[in-house]
């Protein structure tokens, strides 16, 4: 890939004089879905697809942007003078934000550069294209300028970017996992005070398999901020019975206790599904230190029936997809990940069951939604590095 993206550079920007290449991961979240924004756990990690780019410094303050994944935008300008987020300014909003959230946390960024990026995640997968964007940007920042900041600083920066800049009210989640990402492990994070631990993910005989939907979905004009509301405004209420931070602080058997003070059904089976969520991902990460992957596979199987029935965001895609992988021999859990309303699905199979899950969960989906879903066997690797 390096001599891809190296080649490329070369034709898009006449030559490769000072540059140097990148990569920062995707992320799947393998349990705990819209828990990072309610307090809770999550337990993501990074894959070995991502996003790979050359960057070099110029000497005056111009922004020049080009990706392969988006060819006929061309190469796309601005200046770092001018870190504003415009709606033409497309996907380079993401590089920009975080050029502009560096600038927010009080580092000077004194030229401008030239970029060039090529991401082998699928967009819009909710396999978190953007994310790796936003850290990779940061990632080179860094290496350009020797800013005193960690990877977790990095993760931090990049949330703040697409809050703030492009408005999506996104958890930490995707950044922290791509910036803090380790070879072979999961993060187990909590969300509420950023404590974290590395767990182990043995899959003896077995695969993660991501199922694309192809559906698209742009998480900021999806109802992923409404959700979000309907959380909050729940938290509230339960707060005026006891005194919690975050949803992710009651156990079942405390919401069970409190859930009358929600005003609302609708609210309580999202905050219903923020609770369940929460112990479902640390009871999936005491299974697997225990090897029961098995158990891991059922409490996968409980999120999407709860993302499906309480939080309500999965759709015919991602239904169809985890209702399909059930039904094959050999498939041990599935479920969607993501923020929903189309996007991936992430499932567990066994090996030599991986061909026919394959066959079985595509003309199915096909049958069903009228196109083709897309397959990933994928590997946990690695956070951003200098490639």
């Amino acid at each position: 890939m390096k001599e891809i993206i190296l080649k490329k550079f070369e034709e898009v920007f006449g030559d490769t004089n000072g540059t140097k290449a990148y990569f920062a991961p995707g992320r799947v979240n393998m349990i705990g879905e819209h828990t990072d924004y309610n307090g809770g756990h999550v337990f993501p990690c990074a894959l070995t697809i991502g996003t790979y780019a050359v960057a070099r410094k110029r000497n005056d303050n111009r922004l020049r942007f080009y990706s392969m994944n988006f060819e006929h935008l061309g190469i796309m300008e601005s200046s770092i003078e001018n870190l504003n987020p415009e709606k033409e300014a497309d996907w380079t909003n993401y590089p920009k934000g975080v050029m502009w959230a560096f600038e927010q946390k009080g580092y000077e960024i004194p030229y401008g550069m030239d970029l060039l990026l090529n991401g082998n995640i699928p967009n819009g997968s909710g396999l978190s294209s953007s994310a790796s964007v936003e850290v990779l940007t940061g990632f080179i920042l860094r290496d350009f300028y020797g800013f005193d900041v960690t990877n977790q600083d990095l993760a931090l920066i990049g949330q703040y970017a697409e809050n703030n800049f492009n408005g999506v009210n996104c958890g930490i989640m995707d950044q922290f996992a791509i910036a803090m990402g380790k070879e072979s492990h999961a993060i187990f994070l909590d969300t509420s005070d950023l404590s974290f631990e590395y767990a182990p993910i043995k899959l003896e005989n077995a695969k993660i398999v991501i199922a694309c939907s192809n559906k698209k979905r742009g998480l900021g004009d999806s109802k992923y901020n409404e959700r979000r509301n309907e959380c909050e405004t729940a938290l509230a209420e339960i707060q005026n019975a006891v005194g919690i931070n975050g949803l992710g602080d009651l156990t079942e058997e405390q919401f069970e206790l409190y859930k009358s003070m929600i005003k609302d059904e609708v609210r309580v089976k999202r905050a219903k599904h923020a609770v369940y969520e929460n112990q479902r991902t640390i009871k999936a990460v005491e299974a697997l230190k225990k090897n029961d992957v098995e158990l891991f596979g059922k409490l996968m199987n409980e999120s999407h029936v709860s993302l499906r029935d309480d939080y309500e965001v999965t759709g015919i895609e991602l239904d169809t997809l985890a209702e399909e992988a059930w039904k094959v021999d050999g498939c041990i859990g599935s479920r969607m990940t993501g923020a929903g309303f189309g996007g991936c699905t992430v499932s567990i199979v066994k090996t030599d069951a991986i061909d026919g899950f394959i066959e079985a969960v595509g003309t199915a989906y096909q049958e069903k939604i009228g196109y083709a879903a897309d397959f990933y066997v994928v590997d946990i690797g690695d956070g951003p590095s200098v490639l």
